[in-house]
């Protein structure tokens, strides 16, 4: 192939800036006819291999970049497209779901939806009327109630319903102690709320033997003392400590209360905690390295081998005196069902934990919110918490 064919081809796929002016020059001044010229042209004006070569070279590493450039360009803007989409919290609609409403009166897992106030009266001060809801932060969820009316009884658990002949005053009174947000990954996606629950009757008992670790023989703490509380609850290893002797010694009956910001699924968050129990057993295989806690974590993973978990639905896990470990999850459509047991306390302790105590919690926020709900708590002398009247 004649050189000067190449040369304009290859000059033809260059940038306009890679392009000397001299190579602008017509062919017939780059290369003339023989015919017409007695001696070859100028050794300036020609083309050799080596600067073709590094031409090509050029063109190609141009066009190179510009493919880079291209996709990364699509890809930020997809992420960006789908951060959008999925973080951006939209309005309620003109007419807001009720997540609990069409409760029978039967049902274990009543919210208050009612319409009741609460009062609460400290000692010395004239009664204060506060609202039965907490705003969580986020528009999907909007609200938790302060107060929830739950039991948990294996007995009356029939198929996918509750036996009949079940009466309100089985139902134990709980008391929200702190909430937060669940969120995922360096965009904080949310993924849910999730809220602790004390009962009512067992506030003293968490009090006590929060003092306990402070000031022994004390019935409240005093504001360096509640100082030094707050410290060693953020602690990552004295943190974990304190939480893990008070639920396993107090015997207080306490919930998690999960409603879901974003459609999940039952294995999602199973994973999750399983991961953190299997953790805490490599960590401490004195305590849980046995046979006994490996099986309870199966049992715990077959109670959770369902399908998915749409979001504004409520999933509830119990802990009674004794540390037993129940599920409840309400569908919105054939009332609370209850899912199962695990009657290894250190299933439920192990999962509780992975909200209050460690170097990471499940959410950071409701570790901060639980933190300072339990500060209200030991500033008053044991058993005096609150007086709550309802109207």
């Amino acid at each position: 192939m004649p050189l000067h064919n190449s040369s304009a081809r290859v000059l033809r796929g260059l940038p306009r800036h890679l392009i000397k002016p001299q190579s602008l020059r017509p062919s017939s001044q780059l290369f003339p006819s023989r015919s017409l010229a007695s001696k070859p042209p100028p050794d300036d004006t020609r083309i050799d291999p080596i600067t073709l070569h590094r031409l090509e070279h050029q063109r190609r590493e141009y066009y190179k970049r510009r493919s880079y450039y291209a996709g990364a360009g699509f890809v930020l803007g997809m992420i960006a497209i789908w951060f959008t989409a999925t973080s951006i919290d939209l309005p309620p609609p003109n007419k807001p779901t009720k997540l609990d409403s069409g409760r029978r009166a039967d049902d274990p897992m009543v919210v208050l939806g009612r319409e009741r106030k609460v009062v609460v009266q400290k000692l010395g001060e004239e009664p204060e009327e506060v609202v039965d809801t907490v705003e969580t932060g986020t528009s999907t969820v909007p609200t938790f109630p302060r107060v929830l009316e739950f039991y948990d009884d294996e007995r009356e658990a029939v198929g996918n319903g509750i036996g009949p002949g079940v009466n309100d005053d089985r139902l134990v009174e709980y008391q929200l102690v702190g909430l937060g947000i669940r969120t995922v990954s360096f965009l904080g996606i949310q993924v849910y709320v999730v809220g602790m629950y004390v009962a009512t009757d067992d506030i003293a008992a968490l009090q006590e033997a929060l003092i306990k670790k402070i000031a022994p023989g004390a019935s409240t703490l005093v504001a360096g003392e509640k100082d030094e509380l707050r410290k060693k609850l953020f602690d990552p290893v004295e943190g974990m400590d304190i939480w893990s002797d008070v639920l396993k010694k107090s015997g207080s009956r306490t919930l998690i209360r999960i409603v879901p910001t974003r459609n999940t699924d039952f294995h999602h968050l199973r994973d999750a905690w399983v991961r953190h129990l299997t953790a805490r057993a490599q960590a401490n295989k004195q305590e849980f390295g046995d046979e006994q806690f490996g099986s309870a974590i199966q049992e715990f993973k077959v109670l959770f081998n369902r399908g998915s978990v749409p979001k504004g639905k409520e999933l509830l896990l119990s802990r009674d005196h004794q540390g037993k470990f129940a599920a409840w999850y309400d569908d919105g459509k054939n009332g609370a069902q209850r899912l199962g047991q695990v009657l290894d306390e250190r299933i439920s302790r192990g999962i509780w934990l992975n909200y209050l105590g460690g170097k990471s919690v499940a959410s950071e926020s409701a570790r901060k919110s639980i933190v300072e709900g339990v500060m209200e708590f030991v500033e008053r002398p044991v058993g005096t918490v609150a007086t709550q009247v309802h109207v």
